[in-house]
């Protein structure tokens, strides 16, 4: 079992920046693909950026490619989420999930949400134009 728990979300304005982070607890924290997910009001659930258990190889979804940096202390387990250059199109619900490399092992199932086993309550990001 892993619970995760995120933090670091709130209210900004266009072109701010802010740090979202992710606790987990729980065994292993290493074996799990720890990715970011959020929801927009109105909108299905998208994939937002993950990192590989290892912390080699991290994903981006095309839309805050350049703008957010994931990252991860396997020591600390813990998961952050820098996010510069704030959009309003960046307002979501932002949830912390985690897939179990040994489980599903190819690097292919990042951005699948149905494969991420856990996940937390997410935290609110509200981006003001």
């Amino acid at each position: 079992q892993v619970q995760l728990v995120e933090s670091g979300g709130g209210l900004v304005q266009a072109g701010d920046s802010l740090r979202l982070s992710c606790a987990a607890s729980g065994r292993t924290f290493s074996r799990y693909t720890m990715g970011w997910f959020r929801q927009a009001p109105g909108k299905g659930r998208e994939f937002v950026t993950a990192i590989r258990g290892s912390g080699g190889s991290a994903y981006y979804a095309d839309s805050v490619k350049g703008r957010f940096t994931i990252s991860r202390d396997n020591a600390k387990k813990t998961v952050n989420l820098q996010m510069n250059s704030l959009e309003a199109e960046d307002t979501a619900v932002y949830y912390c999930a985690a897939l179990d490399e040994e489980l599903y092992s190819s690097s292919s199932y990042y951005n699948r949400q149905y494969m991420y086993t856990y996940w937390g309550q997410g935290t609110q990001v509200t981006v003001s134009s």
